[in-house]
């Protein structure tokens, strides 16, 4: 019996197509245009599994009647916004144009994904139309629909914003949460039932996991409501991918947005945060900036040289009567002296502070720094964390 070739991870895939992109874009460029090809597939693969469904049920008269595809949270896809017709002219000279316009016309047909996907991106990055056809031969043959319990999209950012940390994450301070930390959150805080907000979300990745962890246990996802925001453009669009192609309504707010600054949830008091903030994010506002902003009243004004306190005052003063709160943040929030010490006393004195959880080093892809889990509990006799149960 001849010994079966070994399929390589989707990682090893896209780590060669990027490669093969070099000297055509810039490297912080790679995971956006891989992602993007990688939602055109995914969701293309979704539409003509629903069409086959269809047809094997005696159905295929109503193969282009584009609400038995939404009833099954599927996008439907004009001939010239399916896989099938970008892989059939990935050898043409206009096939960046054929992209933008395939992606184009699903943003316009399908409401969830406004503001989702790129707009003339390929046209304008002069891709050399070589290389762009190979990176579409190697997606092609990428099953995406073969392990459905991944987070596809979510793990394909992790490995892009890793592997070019340097060019893009690191320097901002920006780390794609690792998938066990966001477990261990949804564990301790157990996001049943309410509305749930990430303040800096990132592409989406806490989202994503709680509605697992409600799936897990059984809950009902009917029963959760997601807000969320994010400052960077780009990532906020892979955001709204990210959760489109699972079926999951958020709101995100209108467009990418500084979260201290253009605050799109002003009104909204949440059951349950969960986030992964910047760590030690400098600079972040100016001397006379937000000195009577009232999600610090109560509280001193944290400081310019860091952030960290300003997220923590934020989410605070985002939690209902109810609410418990998880963030990540680096060591250095328990120990910074004057006005974060005076913040920390606060907090402690409001009865805010239900648990401090220090985390080994090296969790996180693109940084080995220690990292501690907070967790903020409105109103610990009403809701009780499962210490126990997370330390054991």
């Amino acid at each position: 019996m001849a010994k079966q070739k070994k399929q390589k991870a989707i990682e090893e895939t896209l780590w060669e197509s990027a490669n093969k992109l070099r000297g055509s874009v810039e490297p912080s460029e790679y995971k956006h245009i891989v992602l993007s090809l990688i939602f055109l597939k995914f969701i293309s693969d979704k539409f003509e599994e629903r069409k086959q469904e269809l047809i094997d049920e005696g159905k295929g008269d109503y193969v282009d009647m584009v609400e038995f595809y939404t009833m099954k949270n599927v996008f439907y896809l004009p001939e010239e916004s399916r896989w099938s017709f970008i892989k059939q002219n990935a050898k043409q000279g206009d096939i960046a144009v054929k992209i933008d316009t395939a992606l184009f016309t699903i943003e316009k047909n399908n409401k969830a994904l406004k503001g989702a996907l790129p707009d003339n991106y390929f046209s304008r990055i002069g891709l050399d139309n070589s290389k762009l056809s190979a990176l579409i031969d190697t997606i092609n043959n990428i099953n995406t629909l073969q392990d459905k319990e991944r987070d596809i999209v979510g793990r394909v950012y992790e490995y892009f914003l890793s592997k070019f940390a340097l060019a893009e994450g690191k320097g901002k301070g920006e780390f794609y949460t690792p998938k066990s930390i966001v477990n261990l959150i949804a564990e301790m805080i157990e996001p049943y039932k309410g509305k749930i907000y990430d303040p800096c979300c990132g592409s989406g990745g806490m989202f994503v996991q709680s509605m697992k962890f409600v799936e897990n246990h059984q809950g009902n996802k009917k029963d959760i409501s997601i807000y969320g925001q994010e400052y960077t453009g780009a990532t906020y669009k892979l955001a709204k991918m990210n959760l489109a192609i699972r079926g999951i309504a958020a709101n995100l707010g209108d467009v990418a947005a500084d979260t201290f600054f253009k605050d799109q949830h002003p009104d909204l008091k949440a059951d349950y945060i969960m986030a992964n903030p910047p760590f030690n994010q400098k600079d972040w506002r100016a001397t006379d900036e937000l000195t009577n902003d009232p999600r610090f009243a109560g509280y001193d004004v944290p400081p310019t040289s860091n952030a960290n306190y300003g997220w923590i005052l934020h989410m605070a003063s985002k939690l209902s009567e109810n609410g418990v709160a998880g963030f990540i943040l680096a060591n250095g929030a328990l120990s910074g002296d004057g006005i974060e010490k005076a913040i920390r006393k606060k907090l402690i004195e409001n009865n805010l502070v239900e648990a401090v959880i220090v985390l080994p080093q090296n969790m996180f892809y693109t940084t080995n720094i220690s990292v501690t889990l907070w967790i903020l509990n409105k109103n610990k006799k009403a809701h009780k964390i499962k210490h126990g149960d997370i330390m054991r």
